[in-house]
């Protein structure tokens, strides 16, 4: 495992030695029993950030999506860099090349893309149907495939709804703390090894799918890679510094994002992962509270404008425009110690702003 002289300054041996972000947090984390009399409010820019897309919400509302790609499928490394207010923006990356623009994925069902399309006055382009309907099966028509008579005609009754040929359903929670943690090249040996270990002399079905999904996923973190260089990152190694750690853990997000549409694409728990880099620059003098509220307050900005094209239909099943962006804050560990941590605070300071930043959705 090769890791930074940043990095190998942290306590702990077991995940040095390999992927175990529990035991780094167990090993470096720093409770916290105290108040909130430490935290500030927003700085500058994340105030014009915020007014800017507050703006936008507006035109959003009133049309239900704020803009649409008609044409490319959605995928890591479809868009090159994307920003809201470049100038101020201390954690950047969107979905897509611009802000509120939703993109499609058609590989999931090319009807419900081109009915998403159409309720709010887009036209799906023509090649990129005839492709998804002609030389590429869906997710959808995967799963038609698979219903049997019976299911296909409670469904046409409306008597069960929330099928899975829609949209893929669950909650996907990646540990995208690993990016900031290893960096991309520690994380695709990791694969290689385990690939390896895959090398058997029966090759069963299970074994080939399991070949074949780990043979996916290094070529998902190269792409990923890709996409992070765009915005001048090298993601290859692990975070130096505060910023990297926040920013490395939300491309990991955003990475899945880009390439999924799952109906909640959850975050899971970073917010006393990300304290442990916090707390050092901070103790070090790297790093003033007014600039870690800054990192959190625009992470939660980019996790606040992450969308997905719905039909009008499932906006109404689920009362609004859905995602289900999620983050564990607290909680305890097993050793019986808090895992609440001062980012906590910042966390929950971010996502109640003051009233000039509010904006409903």
């Amino acid at each position: 495992m090769k890791l930074s002289n940043c990095v190998e300054s942290f306590n702990g041996f077991i995940w040095k030695r390999e992927i175990n972000v529990r035991d780094f947090i167990q090993h470096n984390y720093t409770p916290y029993d105290g108040d909130d009399s430490f935290l500030v409010g927003p700085t500058e820019k994340t105030r014009k950030i915020w007014d800017k897309l507050s703006e936008m919400f507006v035109t959003e509302r009133e049309k239900g999506v704020y803009d649409a790609e008609t044409k490319l499928p959605q995928s890591i490394d479809t868009y090159g860099a994307g920003y809201i207010d470049k100038e101020n923006e201390v954690i950047v990356g969107l979905q897509t090349d611009a802000p509120l623009k939703r993109g499609i994925f058609p590989k999931g069902g090319i009807r419900m893309v081109e009915s998403a399309l159409k309720a709010y006055g887009y036209e799906l382009d023509p090649m990129t149907k005839e492709i998804y309907t002609r030389y590429r099966k869906t997710h959808n028509a995967g799963v038609f495939s698979a219903y049997t008579e019976d299911i296909r005609a409670a469904r046409h009754a409306h008597i069960i709804t929330g099928l899975p040929d829609a949209y893929a359903r669950g909650r996907i929670i990646g540990d995208y703390r690993r990016v900031a943690l290893y960096g991309v090249n520690n994380l695709i040996e990791e694969k290689k090894r385990f690939l390896e270990r895959l090398d058997i002399q029966e090759m069963t079905e299970e074994c080939i799918q399991r070949r074949e999904e780990i043979t996916e996923q290094i070529a998902a973190l190269k792409d990923f890679f890709k996409m992070c260089a765009n915005y001048g990152f090298d993601v290859t190694r692990p975070a130096m510094d505060a910023r990297e750690a926040v920013q490395y853990v939300y491309f990991g997000y955003l990475g899945a994002v880009k390439d999924q549409d799952g109906a909640a694409m959850s975050i899971g728990r970073i917010s006393t992962f990300l304290d442990i880099f916090i707390e050092r620059d901070i103790k070090e003098g790297r790093l003033t509270e007014e600039e870690a509220q800054e990192l959190i307050d625009q992470l939660i900005i980019k996790l606040r404008i992450v969308r997905f094209l719905r039909t009008p239909e499932y906006n109404d099943l689920f009362s609004g425009d859905p995602v289900w962006v999620t983050e564990s804050l607290g909680g305890m560990g097993l050793d019986g110690r808090t895992l609440v941590t001062k980012s906590c605070f910042r966390y929950l300071r971010g996502m109640i702003p003051e009233p000039r930043m509010c904006s409903r959705r």
